[in-house]
């Protein structure tokens, strides 16, 4: 079975990295932004890094309709970091900006009584059984960012981490499924996350 995952280029993310690490858990991956091969994928991850506007305006138009035309077909979505965050509702970094609109939630900035940006290794606790997280019972996983996911429902909440406040570090919903920390930035951790997630992604569990 092919193990091809595309991952969308939006102007932003560590690309290079995140590809080097899904060869090293033994997929295929491909870097588009190509709206036609992202409508006919069946495996997609979305990365991204910085604020969070500038790639939700390079979805807009084609790229965003060949996105949602894939999810209609059945295909699984992995968004990470920023990536992840356009999953929501909507964010306020930098004035309102409306997000996918995939899972329940606004993007808010984490509290400024603690050192922001949150840089470095944190506790993942998960909240419930999931196979994304199979075998990452309170790993610890790398963190880069100031604003994090608010209002997710628990039933959309996997894993949690906490600073300045508690906040949805991994969230899914059906086969779209995000985490707001850098898996191939997470050692064996991280690796073990996309291993998951392609198993599920070609497996076609939920």
């Amino acid at each position: 079975m092919s193990r091809r995952v595309v991952v969308i280029d939006a102007g932003v993310g560590n690309l290079g990295n995140l590809a080097r690490a899904l060869s090293h858990v033994g997929s295929e991956p491909e870097v588009t932004a190509d709206p036609a091969v992202v409508a006919g994928a069946r495996c997609l991850l979305l990365p991204g890094v910085g604020a969070f506007r500038p790639p939700r305006e390079r979805l807009r138009g084609e790229l965003e309709e060949s996105l949602r035309q894939a999810l209609d077909d059945g295909a699984w979505l992995l968004g990470i970091c920023v990536g992840y965050q356009l999953l929501f509702e909507g964010s306020d970094e930098f004035g309102s900006t409306d997000g996918l609109g995939l899972l329940p939630g606004r993007v808010e900035k984490l509290p400024e009584t603690v050192p922001l940006p949150h840089i470095g290794w944190n506790r993942l606790i998960p909240c419930r059984e999931h196979p994304l997280l199979e075998g990452l019972s309170e790993a610890y996983v790398y963190f880069v960012h100031s604003f994090a996911p608010a209002g997710v429902p628990d039933e959309a909440v996997l894993a949690t981490c906490r600073h300045g406040r508690e906040f949805a570090a991994v969230a899914g919903r059906g086969r779209v499924l995000g985490t707001q920390f850098h898996p191939e930035k997470s050692g064996d951790s991280g690796l073990r996350l996309l291993a998951n997630y392609l198993e599920l992604a070609h497996a076609g569990r939920s």
